[in-house]
């Protein structure tokens, strides 16, 4: 997710008044805010620094959330909502099973790949926020299981389908497979390692392996 960049007053001056202009203000500062979770973290977040990155006073930037937490959730959901457009949509077109756990896990490593500059916040925020309990972190946590359970529902289908043998458990697949992602992201974004890509890709193909019907 690239970097937020400060709002020209050309562009400011385009924008339409009234209602449809709080809807493209509010788009604009999440941008900006998307941009800045990606490099300094959720926690990193604040009114002031969106203010000056979107070139907004901080009462027009407090205006649309209300409140740094608030800020935060929104986030939150916001990066969801792109998550799903670009992974779990377009996998929905695959055919049941088999292919469209493919197709869900390969989107899902290529949108790691494009975040290896930027960083994956449900990954660093799950850092941030795994022992803080409080609303930022059931909004993280309720946003994750959905796409877990998303996971775990294609998981099923390839085991109706006959595509994956009956006794494969679907929470362990799942477990394995958010481990390749996990492992992909370390690699990838810490060590620089060249080919962690394409290990989690074999990874990816033994595991279904292991479990594919006769």
């Amino acid at each position: 997710m690239s970097a937020a960049h400060p709002i020209s007053p050309s562009l400011a001056a385009s924008r339409p008044h009234g209602p449809l202009k709080g809807q493209q203000t509010r788009l604009v500062i999440l941008e900006a805010a998307l941009g800045l979770a990606s490099q300094i973290g959720l926690e990193g977040l604040s009114i002031g620094a969106l203010a000056e990155v979107t070139q907004m006073s901080k009462s027009g930037v407090f205006a649309h959330f209300g409140s740094r937490e608030e800020l935060q959730i929104s986030v939150i959901r916001e990066y969801h909502r792109r998550f799903a457009e670009e992974i779990f949509q377009p996998a929905l077109h695959e055919p049941r099973g088999l292919p469209r756990l493919q197709a869900l896990f390969e989107r899902w490593v290529q949108r790691v790949a494009i975040e290896v500059d930027s960083g994956c916040i449900y990954i660093s925020a799950a850092v941030e926020f795994d022992d803080r309990p409080g609303p930022v972190r059931e909004a993280l946590v309720g946003m994750v299981r959905t796409w877990h359970e998303a996971l775990i529902r294609a998981a099923r289908l390839a085991i109706e389908e006959g595509h994956l043998r009956p006794d494969t458990e679907p929470e362990q697949l799942l477990f394995e497979l958010h481990g390749l992602i996990l492992a992909l992201h370390h690699d990838a974004r810490l060590l620089r390692s060249p080919g962690s890509v394409e290990r989690a890709r074999r990874g990816f193909a033994r595991l279904i392996a292991s479990h594919a019907a006769a």
